[in-house]
């Protein structure tokens, strides 16, 4: 990356929202393996992409602190083989417009394409922003999707799953810090919250037999979204492949991976393997 280095980062009086410690481990988790993909697919696909559905200001705060640390989409535009194409999108105005500004401060060269608006509503030009593949011009794709909430409609996953150019997905599946503290809405009949976010009706209906159990709501949740992702051909991701975040005792989120290649796996065991080397790290 051609730019400032990601070491200076300092306040520069745009919008920087707060964050917690913990998104700390969140960024380096998702460096590693953007880098690890990068590096592992060059040369084999004529044009890599990495796209996020919740891009951000590239700036954060880290809470009851004056440290100010970059983004995740900072952190993919410095991997050491840089991907061909870059998607951000942001709901925010302002926060995009940040984004812009910072970008172009840290990685002047790189091909970016900006799309405001909600991911669930912009899916079709999110797609039109990643190169098209082709036999002579391949192209592979890595997607973050990093909510806030379990606010992600499955149905964009699935349209963006259904290019004909393949596509990973890294996921941060809310399913404590958001779906623990509204599980009575939730749950409750005429919520279509969870329904969206698992592409599925149905799901209520499992989840009375997995109260049998017992089996937690969180658990419940990331392996029933990780059924959704089999349903569109993705292999397997059992809850002991997701790496769960923690802030001191009470945990927040599962983060997963989804990919229909076996390699990318393989890659994933390495984020998972340096995240427990490097927990004092975090």
């Amino acid at each position: 990356m051609q730019g400032k280095s990601l070491l200076d980062i300092a306040d520069d009086g745009l919008v920087c929202p707060e964050v917690g410690v913990w998104a700390e481990t969140k960024h380096r988790l998702v460096e590693l393996y953007a880098s690890l993909f990068s590096t592992g697919m060059k040369g084999k696909w004529d044009k890599r992409a990495y796209v996020e559905l919740y891009a951000g200001a590239g700036y954060s705060k880290v809470q009851d602190t004056s440290r100010v640390i970059p983004g995740s989409p900072l952190h993919a535009l410095g991997v050491k083989h840089p991907f061909d194409k870059y998607v951000f999108c942001e709901e925010s105005t302002e926060k995009l417009d940040a984004l812009k500004v910072r970008v172009k401060r840290h990685a002047p060269v790189a091909n970016v394409a900006y799309i405001q608006g909600d991911c669930d509503q912009r899916v079709a030009d999110i797609i039109a922003g990643i190169p098209a593949s082709s036999k002579g011009n391949t192209v592979l794709s890595l997607c973050f999707v990093d909510p806030c909430d379990i606010g992600i409609k499955f149905d964009t996953i699935r349209k963006l799953s259904q290019r004909r150019a393949p596509m990973d997905f890294v996921v941060l599946l809310a399913v404590y810090m958001d779906a623990v503290r509204n599980y009575d809405r939730y749950v409750s009949e005429d919520s279509v919250k969870v329904d969206e976010f698992l592409g599925s009706k149905t799901w209520r209906e499992r989840w009375n037999a997995a109260q049998q159990k017992p089996q937690p709501f969180p658990q419940f949740l990331a392996t029933e979204f990780a059924r959704s992702m089999e349903s569109l051909g993705y292999r397997p991701a059992p809850l002991h492949t997701m790496k769960k975040v923690k802030a001191s005792r009470p945990s927040l989120y599962y983060l997963a991976m989804f990919s229909r290649s076996e390699r990318a796996y393989k890659f994933w065991d390495e984020v998972l393997k340096y995240s427990t080397k490097q927990r004092t790290l975090f």
